[in-house]
């Protein structure tokens, strides 16, 4: 008999499922995963896991291309996006090749357009500009998670954090990625007013969100609420690492 929490097998065991939506957080497992055709594009999915209509304040997607297929990114006004790459190859019109590992910023307003070299999967963050007097938006920026070194988070050897987008007053947005040896953990349970998008890239732990514990692994999406307690703690005998998306940089909304 399968094992009721292997979703890799997308094999229904008695309705059970370890995807799980809160006011403030959600955990949203592979198993559940339900494609759609992206709009303009022939032979491009998309999976939007975190959306407003869930109450976040930005839209995270697992975009796939077939071979040969394009993403249209068309300009939206005050709309930035990010990019990063997880399988296969693609061309962009404005931003060159970019392949598995690697990562666009596409500024407010900014546009391209995307094609597959071979079958591609990327994780797609989109959220509102939120521009700061005085300082003019930021630019584009690509690169590799391997041109950035990964430092200590907060002296805990065990736990190497890489900074993907500069840290400058431009950027409202952070994305990151964390990876933790077997065992490691998140030193202290975070509450903080930043809001996160999440993606396991590899490995497996157990992701403390509000009052519950959720196992998770590779594929699976996190949305943290801003002031959802946090913490996790990588478990298995490899390491455990995820991207994540946070906004920074600025004074919080009065209402």
């Amino acid at each position: 008999m399968n094992n009721p929490l292997d979703t890799h097998t997308r094999t229904p065991v008695f309705g059970l499922t370890r995807t799980s939506l809160r006011q403030r957080h959600a955990l949203i497992t592979s198993d559940g995963f339900v494609p759609s055709q992206y709009p303009g594009s022939t032979g491009t999915t998309a999976i939007f896991h975190i959306t407003p209509a869930m109450g976040a304040n930005l839209t995270q997607a697992t975009i796939r291309w077939e071979k040969g297929a394009t993403l249209p990114l068309p300009a939206l006004p005050g709309v930035e996006r990010f990019l990063y790459f997880t399988k296969g190859a693609a061309t962009c019109a404005d931003h060159g090749k970019h392949e598995a590992g690697s990562y666009l910023y596409i500024p407010p307003g900014g546009s391209d357009t995307l094609t597959a070299n071979e079958p591609t999967e990327a994780a797609l963050f989109e959220k509102r500009y939120e521009p700061l007097a005085g300082t003019p938006a930021p630019s584009s920026r690509k690169g590799h998670a391997n041109e950035h070194t990964a430092a200590p988070f907060l002296g805990h050897e065990g736990a190497m954090l890489k900074t993907l987008l500069p840290d400058e007053p431009a950027f409202d947005m952070a994305v990151n990625i964390f990876t933790y040896r077997p065992g490691a953990t998140l030193p202290f349970v975070e509450t903080h007013i930043m809001e996160h998008g999440l993606l396991m890239l590899g490995g497996m732990g157990v992701y403390r969100l509000g009052d519950d514990w959720h196992p998770v692994r590779e594929g699976d999406v996190i949305w943290m609420a801003p002031y959802c307690p946090q913490w996790f703690v990588a478990m298995g005998d490899s390491p455990a690492s995820y991207l994540y998306y946070k906004n920074v940089s600025r004074l919080p909304a009065l209402p």
